[in-house]
């Protein structure tokens, strides 16, 4: 005689329940693509930022301004903006054609945290407060950090370029 089918277990293949910590099967990210610049006009003086997002089937452009800033703080204040306006965590390729920017990211940042936000000759980080802000937005995401060539001819690079010195443009007007 058969035996009906059994119902389907609630336990794994060995026979026990999964652990209550195992990890869940990761869900994918949706994409998005941000693409930075920040610009000034002297160093220190009139500076802008920019940035260009492309997520959810649309993209997005925003910029601003400041009176009295620097070209490294524009950067990074383009990719502040750029991964804070992502309105949920994405896997995000972040271009932008400062270096100081992904070593910043990718190099920089474990030294900084591990010495107590100094830099490898003792002195203060520059930016600390911009980095600190760049960390935590970048943390709600998984982030890929990618240098283009500035000046080159790659079209987002030159629209963000092109935004960020009309931001601080509109500061004289």
């Amino acid at each position: 005689m058969s035996q009906p089918p059994s119902p389907p277990s609630l336990f794994g293949p060995e026979g026990l329940p999964p652990h209550p910590q195992a990890p869940k099967p990761a869900t994918p990210l949706p994409q998005a693509l941000a693409y930075t610049d920040g610009a000034c006009s002297g160093n220190p003086g009139k500076g802008g930022w920019a940035c260009l997002l492309k997520f959810g089937g649309k993209t997005e452009e925003h910029s601003g301004s400041a009176a009295h800033t620097t070209n490294n703080r524009m950067e990074l204040q383009g990719a502040i903006e750029a991964l804070t306006r992502l309105p949920i965590p994405h896997a995000v390729i972040l271009h932008t054609d400062s270096q100081y920017v992904v070593k910043g990211m990718t190099e920089w940042l474990p030294g900084w945290r591990r010495r107590g936000w100094k830099n490898a000759q003792g002195k203060p980080v520059e930016n600390k407060e911009f980095w600190e802000t760049l960390s935590a937005a970048a943390s709600k995401h998984k982030v890929t950090w990618q240098w283009v060539r500035g000046h080159n001819g790659h079209p987002e690079n030159e629209r963000v370029d092109k935004l960020a010195v009309e931001a601080y443009k509109k500061l004289a007007r």
